[in-house]
């Protein structure tokens, strides 16, 4: 902990989780494969490194969307508002490092909707207005799954009013501890099969086709934070065009 200030990390690990459907593939290279690389390219035998070590590295291949990351509003569509998309390499910094705002739905049941009104009655709850670049982020509870196989069907999730409620309000990054920022996909899917309609369908992701946002997903350790009174950090790996980018969103904390 620095001197007065406290860390909370908001982030899951990227790994080769039962809960990532498009699951990571993660190989640890160790050092005494390292030394045959560094053998090979320096041409010094390998008993003559340290230990006869070398470096270590790592070959990953995961979809940018693996772990806890920050999705560009190109991810929802090719336009936002009157304007190309961003990508997340063009995402503005400054929206990534703000104040930080908790509203509490865990009291909703899996696969419901986080409407303007359940946003309106919890900032009421803590007595706190927003202001343009606030971070909200929303405790669902659902992060207490994560490492196992139905993650991703835990946690309820926005809805095109909502997140467009938020973005009139200057609010340009918004997270979620669950999987996705919508609801649940199988509760949308069984929805769709009975109704009919296709409005429901990724509807909070979609309402950055009227203006532009970015949103976190797989956040974690929510619960660890004051409603507000603190900084978050959020700033995605810079990947040219992309349309997210991994990051370890970061609490700071006054103490």
């Amino acid at each position: 902990m620095s001197e007065g200030y406290r860390f909370v990390d908001l982030s899951v690990p990227i790994e080769e989780s039962e809960s990532e459907p498009f699951k990571p593939k993660v190989e640890h290279l160790d050092h005494s494969v390292g030394a045959k690389v560094m053998s090979e390219i320096f041409g010094v035998p390998e008993k003559d490194l340290p230990g006869g070590l070398g470096w270590a590295n790592d070959n990953i291949t995961l979809i940018t969307h693996a772990g806890t990351h920050l999705d560009a509003p190109w991810h929802y569509a090719p336009t936002a508002g009157d304007a190309p998309a961003m990508t997340i390499d063009e995402v503005p910094l400054e929206w990534c490092f703000s104040d930080g705002v908790v509203l509490d739905m865990r009291q909703k049941p899996d696969g419901s909707r986080i409407t303007v009104e359940d946003i309106t009655r919890a900032l009421d709850s803590i007595n706190y207005s927003l202001k343009p670049l606030d971070i909200v982020l929303f405790l669902t509870g659902a992060d207490r799954y994560w490492g196992k196989p139905d993650y991703m069907n835990h946690g309820c999730g926005l809805v095109k009013e909502s997140t467009l409620w938020l973005i009139d309000r200057g609010i340009r990054v918004m997270g979620i501890d669950a999987w996705g920022f919508d609801r649940p996909f199988n509760v949308i899917r069984d929805e769709y099969q009975k109704k009919g309609d296709p409005s429901i369908i990724w509807e909070a992701h979609y309402a950055g086709i009227k203006a532009p946002y970015c949103h976190l997903e797989k956040l974690t350790n929510l619960d660890k934070l004051p409603p507000f009174g603190f900084k978050v950090c959020c700033f995605p790996v810079k990947i040219t065009k992309a349309s997210a980018g991994w990051c370890r969103p970061v609490a700071i904390i006054p103490v």
